[in-house]
């Protein structure tokens, strides 16, 4: 393993609050933002022109989740986190746990099939009937799957920063934005069945999603606590930060595990209050049909069981 630091900003001015949060724009990102802010802006317009109403919560929770990766890697905190374990860690932890949750409850995917054009011929395929193949293809199947989505998000931490890979990627810009996509798209993944907000491959129950949550979130704290305990570095990109900051880096991956197992409890707490409330909801809609059903036929289902009980009383006696 290659221990001589792999930062490409060694030149860095020294870390300060009042400078530490300039606009030090990553393209790739910063293109990607704006393009799914434009498209979502888009979609919620057509649905606003048609005279459909589209929740304004759901919109704002798309906006702040974008605006989330945008703040990570888009700003100068995309600079430090290339030297600076601790920086590093509030990248990985929001772009792979904050800002999927936040996407995701913007339901980009219910918004993208009540936008987007039907075909124009019968038989024929659009951009909605394209999107209906995907989210009910086997490979979307697949990799919403449990058995999927809780070994890969595990993986993400173990194999990456216990392994060379992660000084490798760390090596170029190309392996950096690469890594960061795949901790966007972990995240995503993992949480979309989980959330349900969505329609997909696989609507688990609400007992079920809570436990697919509780199976992936110990192994961060796990993971967070192994950081914390060390006696030495254990990440060769961040054994050698920059003198200019005067940081020591055993103390920075001390402060790095601490913000991965904070961040193992924060969203689990925001997701496991979002099924509670959905899980509500749920159960409000049934008992409103239940009621409606009720005052169609008179309440015959009471009234069939109200006989079935008299029955039995008679064949008693």
């Amino acid at each position: 393993m290659d221990h001589s630091g792999h930062g490409m900003n060694m030149d860095l001015p020294p870390f300060t609050l009042g400078r530490g949060l300039g606009w030090s724009a990553d393209p790739f990102f910063l293109i990607g933002c704006l393009v799914a802010l434009g498209l979502y802006g888009w979609a919620v317009v057509r649905l606003a022109r048609r005279g459909d109403k589209w929740p304004v919560s759901r919109t704002l929770s798309f906006v702040v989740g974008v605006l989330t990766i945008a703040l990570v890697m888009c700003t100068k905190l995309n600079d430090y986190g290339m030297v600076m374990f601790s920086v590093h860690m509030v990248q990985h932890m929001v772009i792979s746990m904050l800002s999927p949750i936040l996407l995701l409850m913007g339901a980009p995917i219910t918004l993208a099939l009540r936008a987007l054009p039907v075909a124009a011929k019968r038989g024929s395929k659009g951009p909605r009937e394209l999107l209906l193949m995907l989210l009910h293809s086997r490979y979307m199947r697949i990799i919403t799957h449990p058995a999927f989505t809780i070994p890969l998000f595990i993986a993400s931490l173990y194999a990456l920063y216990f392994t060379p890979l992660f000084d490798f990627l760390m090596g170029s810009k190309v392996g950096h934005i690469g890594m960061m996509v795949h901790f966007l798209a972990v995240g995503l993944v993992f949480f979309w069945p989980i959330m349900g907000v969505d329609p997909g491959p696989h609507r688990p129950g609400y007992v079920m999603r809570m436990l697919e949550l509780f199976a992936g979130m110990p192994f961060h704290a796990f993971f967070g606590i192994a950081l914390m305990m060390a006696s030495s570095t254990m990440v060769g990109t961040f054994e050698n930060p920059p003198a200019s900051l005067g940081i020591d880096p055993l103390a920075d991956q001390t402060a790095a595990g601490g913000i991965a197992w904070a961040f193992s409890e924060v969203p689990s707490v925001l997701v496991l209050l979002a099924l509670l409330f959905q899980w509500k909801k749920s159960e409000d809609r049934q008992a409103r049909r239940q009621d409606r059903k009720a005052d169609r036929d008179g309440d015959a289902e009471l009234a069939a069981y109200n006989a079935y009980l008299a029955s039995l009383n008679t064949r008693g006696q």
